[in-house]
């Protein structure tokens, strides 16, 4: 089971990275280097195996959702400052 789910985490992984990698065969809007698709790929796993964790180990779901929002929060605000700088 445990297998399965990180399967599913590294698929989804990947179908997430492949977004801007197929944007960048069709426009230069779209300019990543190696070193960003293994940052977005860490950040992305990393938020991947939070959740992972959370939904096993929190049994109440008002806590499991707050916790799993404020971890896409985080996300949210980390992915937006190495885009563009916002904070």
């Amino acid at each position: 089971m445990k297998n399965k789910r990180l399967f599913i985490i590294l698929s989804s992984l990947l179908a997430l990275l492949l977004i801007p990698f197929i944007a960048m065969q069709f426009t230069d809007e779209v300019n990543w280097s190696r070193l960003d698709f293994l940052v977005m790929g860490a950040l992305l796993f990393c938020v991947g195996l939070a959740i992972d964790f959370i939904l096993q180990r929190v049994s109440k779901p008002s806590k499991r959702l707050a916790l799993i929002a404020t971890v896409i929060i985080g996300f949210v605000m980390i992915w937006a400052e190495l885009a563009v700088g916002i904070f």
